[in-house]
């Protein structure tokens, strides 16, 4: 499914796309770079790469300016069991809406897999964000050193069947 929209006086035009194998290097990129992910949050995404091989296996879409390609942000959908297992928005793309965007796509997809909810373990700063967009919190995910020394807000989006 592919889907785009324009921000008229907000910013560019938005595709979003599934991703393919040849996205990789950007998105991890974008993972890597993430200023969200700097300090004591550095160790998480440190050596941390979306592969090919993840593309391929999980429901990874990403959304693009449509002027010249650039990504703005990235998810992906896991089915089994049925989690939000990465979600980024450019640092540069911050506040125009694309995580809005990217979220609304996940539930259509995710209803259209006939998901009911979706997990999401949450980085901690983005709680707010989950739960502006209907997350409800569900408990607390420990943490797991070293890669993840502190421990997450664990959500979940309810998702209405099919009409």
């Amino acid at each position: 499914m592919t889907s785009s929209i324009t921000r008229p006086g907000r910013g560019p035009a938005v595709a979003i796309r599934p991703a393919t194998a040849r996205d990789a290097k950007r998105l991890t990129r974008l993972v890597r770079g993430s200023r969200a992910y700097e300090g004591p949050y550095a160790a998480m995404v440190e050596g941390y790469r979306v592969g090919p091989d993840y593309i391929e296996t999980h429901r990874v879409f990403v959304a693009v300016d449509t002027a010249d390609d650039r990504v703005l942000g990235f998810y992906a959908l896991v089915l089994a069991p049925a989690e939000l297992d990465l979600m980024f928005v450019a640092d540069a793309a911050q506040g125009l809406g694309i995580g809005r965007l990217l979220v609304a796509h996940m539930r259509t997809e995710a209803q259209a897999a006939g998901l009911d909810r979706v997990r999401v373990v949450s980085h901690p700063p983005a709680e707010g964000f989950y739960r502006s967009m209907g997350a409800r919190r569900t408990g607390t995910a420990p943490a797991r050193p070293p890669a993840v020394a502190w421990d997450r807000p664990e959500l979940e989006f309810v998702i209405p069947p099919a009409a």
